[in-house]
């Protein structure tokens, strides 16, 4: 680690990024509707897992929920971008999505949270993105966000980014993130080596074990 003439420590090495003293892993929206889509479900599945299984009683775990707001309040651009995923031209023939309650919402079970874990339910792309996430972190003192779970090119990213902007340090565990489109998940980690750290999950893992 250095330190600055300011009294600004800068974290070098992976072990200092990853210490659990001050590291969250982000299990991003692995639900069952995402999960049954990806390109690599079993290895997505068995990496993940292979994480949690290391990581969790080290470090704090929260889980994301893509929870959509009800119809009235939905953006025009929220719903126009759920017609093009669906291939329709009226909004009011949208399939229900993520509907509590639905196998499709729940958490896949070889990734199910456990007592302890944190579930934050969420309404957009970023989980910073209208939630209390970072006032949690930062009542904990985290410093450096793992990312794991679906999609890549999506919330995932999006993510990273904005942990960026805020300060934080972004790791994103390259065979625990996955996506249905496996190009947009592969240019995603090349555009996320640029503006956060990517690094394999058996890496990680010794890194914060060691």
């Amino acid at each position: 680690m250095i330190r600055t003439r300011e009294g600004v420590e800068v974290f070098e090495s992976l072990g200092e990024i990853v210490s659990p003293a001050h590291t969250c892993l982000v299990v991003w929206d692995a639900q069952n509707g995402l999960v049954d889509k990806v390109f690599d479900k079993e290895a997505f599945l068995a990496s993940a897992a292979g994480l949690l299984g290391a990581l969790r009683g080290r470090l704090p775990v929260v889980y994301t929920l893509i929870t959509p707001p009800p119809r009235r309040f939905a953006s025009g651009w929220s719903l126009y971008s759920m017609m093009r995923r669906y291939g329709l031209k009226d909004p009011d023939k949208l399939p229900a999505f993520m509907a509590p309650g639905t196998r499709e919402r729940e958490v896949a079970e070889r990734l199910a949270p456990r007592e302890g874990d944190l579930v934050l339910e969420k309404p957009a792309a970023s989980v910073f993105a209208g939630t209390n996430f970072e006032t949690l972190m930062r009542a904990r003192g985290i410093k450096t966000l793992l990312f794991a779970g679906i999609a890549t090119e999506i919330g995932i990213e999006s993510s990273a980014r904005d942990a960026s902007n805020r300060g934080f340090y972004p790791v994103v565990v390259a065979d625990c993130v996955s996506s249905a489109d496996r190009a947009a998940h592969e240019r995603s980690l090349e555009n996320l080596k640029k503006l956060a750290i990517v690094e394999t999950s058996a890496a990680v893992i010794r890194a914060v074990t060691v």
